[in-house]
């Protein structure tokens, strides 16, 4: 790919983490404000943790009828999968970048790896297939991480 090498004078694109600068240096506005990252921050969990427990509830029924045990099933399984994205959300921060794409794609492979083991196959093939979607999920954020950290370095490095 090709990219536009910055000039004397022109912006390099250097701010904080998710926030760019304008053509002048100014940093770009924030369009939305703190209480709604802090809501998408808290919502993105819930919303998928509900999926996932209804996801996980309708293969735990095996196509019978909806039972109160069944709807237990689904938002325990929901509040598991929403507790645990937001504490591995949290100390995934904390690591470095390879420590943070191994947990995340130990988290997808476990997450897939319930699910599958619920539809009744073999244990084998639940385990290689979660390890497969493990495997992938932390290649594909290792590469993103590297990629992306070694750029916001190399521009904060011309900076100074």
């Amino acid at each position: 790919m090709a990219h536009a090498v910055p000039t004397r004078g022109t912006s390099t694109g250097t701010g904080t983490r998710g926030r760019g600068t304008g053509t002048r240096g100014r940093p770009m506005p924030d369009v939305f404000g703190k209480r709604t990252h802090l809501l998408a921050k808290w919502a993105m969990p819930v919303t998928i943790g509900l999926v996932y427990g209804y996801w996980a509830a309708a293969i735990h029924r095996r196509g019978g009828p909806v039972t109160g045990g069944n709807l237990l099933f689904g938002f325990m399984t929901a509040l598991a999968f929403a507790v645990l994205y937001v504490v591995i959300r949290t100390v995934a921060e904390r690591l470095p970048r390879e420590g943070h794409a191994v947990l995340w794609g130990a988290f997808a492979g476990s997450a897939l790896g319930f699910l599958y083991a619920g539809s009744g196959v073999a244990m084998f093939t639940c385990v290689v297939v979660s390890l497969l979607l493990a495997a992938a999920v932390t290649a594909s954020l290792v590469y993103r991480y590297y990629t992306h950290q070694d750029a916001e370095e190399a521009r904060a490095a011309r900076t100074t």
